[in-house]
């Protein structure tokens, strides 16, 4: 059962397609832990060029996907969120084990490692049938928009 579905996500979250890269929230435990999936169709734009014949999504749009799902976390708990904007400061310890294919469904769980108000560290893994597929940590800035439009 979804806790956000797409609609929800998109009244937290910035993003939107093609590049909204979560279907569904399912498990959350406030400032500590997420599980969001995300369906990979072959019809997803990235396919056309990774790999044509040979379908894989790419290893960073699963730490994208990884990072979308850290910001609801970490988003949910502003009142503001709407002038809020989560923003990539760092990636470490990436590692891609599989591949990612049309059809998968990536299991998307993210956990905090700091929580604040301005900067946040998650753990994120992704896995299809309890397979990890890739697994790294996430810094992130939550940034006001009005600092970006200036």
């Amino acid at each position: 059962m979804a806790i956000y579905d797409s609609k929800a996500l998109q009244q937290i979250l910035p993003h939107r397609y093609p590049f909204l890269l979560v279907d569904t929230i399912i498990e959350i435990e406030p400032q500590k832990r997420i599980v969001g999936l995300k369906q990979v169709s072959i019809g997803e734009p990235f396919f056309q060029g990774h790999f044509p014949g040979m379908p894989v999504m790419p290893g960073v749009l699963q730490i994208e996907a990884l990072a979308q799902v850290g910001a609801v976390l970490a988003l949910r708990e502003f009142d503001d969120r709407g002038a809020k904007i989560p923003l990539f400061s760092g990636i470490d310890g990436a590692r891609f084990r599989r591949p990612v294919v049309p059809g998968d469904t990536l299991r998307l769980e993210v956990t905090a490692i700091r929580t604040g108000k301005r900067i946040q560290k998650m753990r994120g893994v992704a896995t299809v049938d309890g397979a990890i597929t890739t697994e790294t940590e996430i810094l992130c800035i939550i940034a006001d928009r009005s600092e970006l439009n200036s």
